[in-house]
């Protein structure tokens, strides 16, 4: 067996379709495609210092940062999430 196949299986499984009612092929794929470009777009990765894919350094630092500053956007009814400062 694949380590990496397996492992891939494990989080997509845990993090996503333990959540949902299946309804269906079109269902499933929906719920896959929209993971996926949480997973490879939006999710910090731990292997580049928990940036995202494609950013090429860290944010610039901030003194305070309020909630007032910040912008929640969810996926699959709130189960995904990511946040990210509020344009100026």
């Amino acid at each position: 067996m694949n380590p990496f196949a397996e492992r891939w299986i494990q989080s997509v499984t845990r993090e996503c379709l333990d959540h949902f009612i299946v309804f269906g092929e079109a269902h499933l794929r929906y719920l896959i495609d929209s993971y996926l470009d949480w997973y490879h777009h939006f999710r910090p990765h731990q292997g580049l210092n928990n940036l995202r894919i494609g950013v090429e350094k860290p944010p610039d630092p901030v003194e305070s940062i309020g909630p007032e500053n910040v912008v929640c956007h969810e996926r699959l009814g709130g189960l995904l999430k990511h946040y990210e400062r509020k344009a100026a």
